[in-house]
């Protein structure tokens, strides 16, 4: 039986390790061992970087929201609150934009909210005063966004 000397594997392997490593300067692209290495951990940052690219975004568009609605006199958390107590299901993706590239329509999306909840000033805790005026007020903005 003749001897196996994976010539062929081992060529391929080095070569497929070596394509990954073109562009990188020295020896991280000449040299076996130092070109896998290198790989290994830029294929380790780019997965740690596509989690930390959604976190990064989730907070920009935190700030946008925030500065928007703090421009029409509320914060971003009594916000996100009156919205999801209207019902509105708007990401925040959708809710920066619009703050961003429609400041006209983000203006009119503060405005019926700050007024569709009465909070009596406490902190934390705080819960809606249901009312007829509250409850009509609601259902506007929710229309509102539904055109």
């Amino acid at each position: 039986m003749p001897r196996v000397k994976h010539g062929v594997a081992s060529h391929a392997r080095h070569k497929k390790a070596l394509e990954h490593a073109k562009g990188y300067y020295g020896g991280r692209s000449k040299l076996f061992r130092t070109a896998r290495e290198a790989v290994d951990r830029a294929l380790a940052y780019s997965y740690r970087g596509r989690k930390e690219k959604k976190r990064d975004f989730r907070s920009l568009w935190i700030v946008r929201i925030n500065a928007a609605a703090r421009m029409h006199g509320l914060s971003y958390s009594r916000l996100m609150y009156g919205l999801s107590q209207a019902g509105v299901d708007v990401n925040r993706r959708m809710l920066a934009d619009l703050a961003v590239h429609d400041p006209r329509r983000s203006a009119g999306w503060q405005k019926p909210r700050k007024r569709s909840f009465n909070l009596h000033g406490r902190r934390g805790g705080q819960r809606l005063v249901k009312s007829a005026r509250n409850d009509a007020l609601l259902t506007r903005t929710s229309a509102f966004f539904a055109s």
